[in-house]
């Protein structure tokens, strides 16, 4: 017998648990920096060391958080189910927590691309600096979608999720798009949970449970109601 599959979407909430500070909230990210500085192919011509700079740190970061309880609920999830994870965030969290299928939609900071060829992928745990080059004696960027840029990912994404049997949603405004309209594609009649402090209006949606908590304490009571039924 084939194994029912889960489709988990995140968003900044989840890695705000572990310390990373997302972009939006009122001591978010974007206060300090305009987002046409640090995060768009514009502000990347205008001023490449400001850009490298701060996602230099973004990487430093993330390799000093950890995961968290709501990382490590999903994770759970693939003892008994075929999972995907379909993130909003740029960390490896979730693969540190044990998930083995993760979708990022906006990039991974821990990899560097080259500026000529996106296919030019490269692990990148340390800074990258002016003058770092990929094999085509191009500079090096973090691999990082940023604003004005397609989603190459949102395609694959909004596959799994249209074969999903049942939809999570953690951590995230449905805000965002493209990755917002992915629950667009998930069928009427499947399941669905909305875990989040801030209950985005989802009344439009059909078959959908809200729990107003954080992805750390709603995650693992889902998770633990999931893995009795199978």
């Amino acid at each position: 017998m084939s194994r029912k599959k889960i489709v988990v979407l995140t968003g900044a909430g989840v890695s705000a648990e572990s310390g990373l500070r997302t972009f939006r909230d009122s001591d978010g990210l974007w206060e300090e920096h305009r987002i046409e500085d640090v995060a768009s192919p514009e502000g990347w011509k205008r001023n490449p060391e400001l850009v490298l700079d701060f996602y230099n740190q973004r990487r430093r970061d993330v390799l000093n958080a950890k995961p968290n309880k709501g990382h490590k609920a999903i994770a759970l999830l693939e003892e008994k189910f075929d999972v995907v994870v379909v993130t909003q965030n740029i960390d490896n969290l979730h693969e540190r927590a044990g998930s083995t299928n993760v979708i990022h939609l906006h990039g991974e900071i821990l990899k560097s691309q080259s500026t000529v060829d996106a296919k030019l992928i490269y692990e990148c745990e340390g800074d990258i600096l002016i003058g770092d080059k990929c094999e085509k004696n191009s500079q090096l960027r973090p691999f990082i979608v940023w604003f004005n840029e397609a989603v190459p990912m949102i395609e694959i994404a909004a596959k799994e999720v249209s074969l999903a049997d049942i939809f999570i949603i953690v951590g995230t405004s449905l805000q965002v798009y493209p990755a917002a309209g992915l629950i667009n594609y998930i069928h009427p009649t499947v399941p669905k949970f909305l875990v989040d402090p801030n209950v985005p209006d989802v009344s439009h949606v059909r078959n959908i449970t809200c729990i107003a908590k954080k992805g750390s304490e709603g995650l693992p009571q889902i998770v633990e109601v999931l893995l009795k039924q199978v």
